[in-house]
């Protein structure tokens, strides 16, 4: 798909703020698992029970798993980015086809058509 010079500015912008958003969340979530001062409890309190060490954990692995996320969506902004550089941006990593302007405005980072990203969805792809 073809778009004038300033919609693909427009994208930029939003892929760029979109990454500038994420990449402070990503920062500060891991500098509060590298940070004991930030759990609730204190690890070298023996008075502390197994409990509350089994919730430092799993808050720990929650806020892994959230930076992971974060993460893998900076990538996907990337290969945005990247696309737009390619000029292959908004064409549909699968079938070739347009991806909608609609759907990129929701979704820069888009890299399928709506039709496609459905069937992946229903597992038919």
């Amino acid at each position: 798909m073809r778009f004038r010079a300033a919609e693909l500015a427009e994208f930029r912008q939003a892929l760029l703020d979109k990454r500038r958003e994420l990449v402070a969340d990503v920062v500060h979530l891991y500098q509060r698992t590298a940070d004991p001062a930030q759990s609730q409890h204190d690890p070298f309190d023996r008075s502390a029970d197994s409990a509350d060490a089994g919730v430092d954990a799993w808050e720990q692995a929650l806020t892994f798993d959230l930076a992971d996320n974060k993460s893998q969506l900076l990538r996907q902004i990337d290969e945005a980015l990247q696309r737009i550089h390619d000029r292959t941006y908004g064409t549909c990593e699968a079938t070739g086809k347009p991806i909608t302007k609609a759907r990129l405005r929701a979704i820069p980072w888009a890299k399928y058509c709506i039709e496609y990203a459905r069937r992946l969805e229903e597992g038919a792809a």
